[in-house]
């Protein structure tokens, strides 16, 4: 069923096929060694316009584990892009190469586009302050194997709301789960965008509220998803000054907190989460990376047809 799909936001993945890929993960982390040359033969390649670390090697990781080869650039300086090829054209190219497209783009709808010009599945691995889907799957599959499901959360989202497009994607996702509750935490500047409460939460009947002080909601929540405030987003340097240490999270904050919550975090962090707090067993953002290679391994071995 997804063999030869593009994914470009959570939507278009269905909750069947969310857990088609979140068991074959699972799978994958108890045997790994069953899975090493499912996609022998196969070539990724990473296209990446907009800098990145885990994402990027994330994605190369699991495509040799999985037994593949991957090919694509890490900087679009060393592109034909810098002398004036259109991303139509690009796609053309590369997807003539390649089994399957990793792109990254600061620009919003970059991957919607260049899936209509790819003969090969396209994953969005981040357009702008759109959508990140398969740090959505990674979100899910740790949610899944640490809190035991995805239903009956009362997740909070802390940070940069309005830029952070992981934020909006894994919204985006919950809502789709029952009896789930929001709890979005920002300063007034950064508030979560209202295509995500009004055309998103609301028609769905998700119960959300908003705070603009941490310590007021952290002992409600079962997961909390810090973010950090993307000095990359902002058009003025003095707004990104004042409002980059508006949360962070330390050890006296997280005794405020339920004994069973888990922070999550996509990274790279800056300053939001205290080194202190990488040593509470609440503190799963570093399992969370792990729990990304696995699921973009499954993500892949079922695009291209592997398994």
């Amino acid at each position: 069923m997804l063999k030869g799909r593009h994914l470009i936001e959570p939507g278009d993945l269905s909750i069947n096929e969310i857990e088609e890929i979140c068991s074959l993960a699972e799978q994958i982390i108890v045997d790994p060694v069953s899975f090493q040359d499912v996609c022998r033969g196969k070539i990724l390649a990473t296209l990446f316009f907009e800098p990145s670390t885990r994402t990027r090697l994330s994605f190369e990781a699991a495509m040799l584990h999985l037994g593949g080869t991957v090919e694509g650039f890490a900087d679009a300086s060393y592109t034909s892009s810098s002398k004036g090829e259109t991303l139509a054209d690009t796609i053309r190219v590369v997807s003539s190469y390649v089994d399957v497209i990793a792109m990254r783009s600061p620009k919003e709808g970059a991957a919607l586009l260049a899936s209509k010009y790819s003969t090969v599945p396209v994953i969005n691995a981040g357009d702008g302050g759109h959508y990140h889907p398969t740090q959505t799957l990674t979100d899910l599959l740790t949610i899944r194997a640490l809190q035991g499901g995805l239903e009956n959360h009362t997740i909070g989202f802390c940070g940069d709301l309005k830029f952070g497009r992981t934020v909006h994607s894994l919204a985006k996702a919950m809502s789709r789960y029952r009896n789930n509750k929001f709890v979005f935490i920002s300063p007034e500047e950064l508030k979560v965008p209202e295509y995500i409460t009004e055309d998103i939460l609301k028609p769905a009947g998700i119960e959300y509220t908003t705070a603009e002080r941490l310590e007021d909601v952290l002992g409600d929540l079962d997961i909390l998803y810090m973010t950090r405030v993307q000095k990359e987003r902002f058009f003025n340097e003095q707004d990104y000054i004042r409002l980059k240490d508006s949360y962070i999270l330390d050890r006296d904050k997280m005794k405020l907190a339920k004994q069973d919550m888990i922070v999550l975090h996509p990274l790279p962090r800056v300053n939001e989460i205290a080194p202190e707090v990488d040593d509470d067993p609440r503190a799963a953002y570093f399992k969370q990376v792990k729990y990304g290679m696995f699921a973009r391994m499954a993500l892949m071995a079922k695009l291209t047809g592997c398994l």
